[in-house]
């Protein structure tokens, strides 16, 4: 990821706003239909941060209060420069919802009722869930590297699937879990070694 400058870089302002722009008029549904968009647009194409990165950006996202793509926004942004940059690549990722609720607010509710309305949001709903699962299989592919993690994945999906806790409180037993973990293991191996010596 690129360091914050001392200087004001309006170019790579500009760059942020475009890129988040980009990504908050294109994708529909938001959180984690954007998955997609910013993978393709942060990670893979600006290279301003990697997909490990923007799993722990959604990670924190769910546990701070506001909306998931404003988070990783203002995280990345952040990350890039400054304070500024959080709002210039917040301000990227709403405007385009800005702008075309301001336009078409007043005419959805007249014509929501239309077949063919009704119709073509299905049809977005459905192209959503494909990118959603798409965004998934990438994350798997980066977050889980070891059987740890992917006894996590099992536990939190299971979960997730039988209860309805709520994202904070899984990502914050997630993190405990994680730590403990990590020492649990980085103590096995201390004392392996001072065993042998």
């Amino acid at each position: 990821m690129k360091k914050r400058g001392k200087k004001v870089d309006f170019k790579l302002l500009l760059e942020l706003y475009i890129a988040f722009f980009k990504v908050g008029a294109i994708t529909f549904g938001g959180g984690y239909a954007m998955l997609p968009m910013l993978q393709k647009e942060l990670a893979d194409k600006k290279k301003w941060t990697t997909n490990e990165d923007l799993l722990d950006y959604f990670a924190v996202g769910q546990c701070t209060p506001g909306v998931i793509a404003v988070n990783t926004a203002t995280f990345i942004g952040y990350n890039l420069a400054g304070v500024l940059g959080a709002f210039v690549a917040v301000l990227g990722m709403v405007s385009p919802s800005l702008i075309i609720i301001s336009i078409i607010a007043k005419f959805v509710t007249q014509f929501s009722h239309l077949e063919w309305i009704q119709n073509a949001f299905s049809g977005i709903r459905v192209a959503v869930a494909v990118l959603v699962l798409q965004a998934v299989i990438k994350m798997w592919k980066s977050g889980i590297k070891d059987k740890i993690g992917a006894v996590v994945f099992l536990i939190t999906f299971s979960v997730c699937l039988l209860f309805s806790f709520s994202p904070v409180y899984i990502v914050i037993a997630a993190i405990v879990f994680g730590i403990a973990v990590k020492k649990f293991f980085t103590d096995k191996n201390n004392n392996s070694e001072g065993e042998v010596k």
